[in-house]
């Protein structure tokens, strides 16, 4: 008996991990919206669509490539450099994909210098002037941690919407059945309550 309630207090514990972590690393504010709307603000088409290159990038600018065709910003944005500098940036990469799907050269913007999130945020402020509202698309485990920095960067005079790829490579609803998820989950709680509790 005893094992048994140790057994169901163990699954508790890990089944309230599991969700803690599930809110505390990724949001959606798109989440209610069929589309974007004329009437209601949280749901309003945004200037600019922001994909950040990292972790399963092909599922990032997809998303971005989505949001697009709805209508829910006339702007793609793609911020990354590649690791390897003697190659394309992954903003270039990223761009080739949208090219590659038919969206027009003149609605990507690219930013291919940015080593890291803060970096991505930094830099896409200063690229993206006059902007009031911005969907920033990244990696579910990311997307907290992202959306902050692009809020502390862009000012509280931009509105950043955070909406995550519903699919990731390292990140499948599932996380929690593997090791490499455990890890990565431990890894962005940490940088993400960093940059909560003291910014980037």
């Amino acid at each position: 008996m005893r094992l048994l309630l140790f057994i169901g207090l163990l699954v508790l514990a890990l089944w309230g991990a599991v969700v803690g972590i599930n809110n505390l690393l990724s949001v959606d504010d798109l989440a209610r919206c069929s589309g974007p709307s004329l009437v209601d603000p949280k749901c309003a088409q945004a200037d600019a669509i922001v994909a950040i290159s990292g972790g399963d990038t092909s599922a990032r600018v997809a998303e971005a490539i989505k949001l697009y065709n709805q209508g829910w910003a006339k702007k793609l944005v793609f911020s990354g450099a590649a690791l390897d500098s003697s190659g394309p940036s992954n903003a270039e990469v990223m761009r080739k994909q949208a090219l590659d799907v038919g969206v027009p050269p003149s609605d990507i913007i690219t930013e291919g210098d940015s080593l890291n999130t803060a970096d991505n945020a930094f830099r896409t402020s200063v690229l993206v002037g006059g902007v009031k509202r911005i969907i920033v698309v990244t990696s579910p485990y990311h997307q907290r941690r992202a959306g902050l920095e692009f809020q502390h960067f862009f000012g509280n005079e931009v509105q950043v919407v955070d909406h995550p790829t519903p699919y990731d490579r390292q990140w499948q609803n599932y996380w929690w059945s593997t090791t490499s998820g455990w890890t990565l989950a431990a890894s962005e709680s940490v940088k993400t309550l960093f940059v909560m509790w003291f910014g980037q």
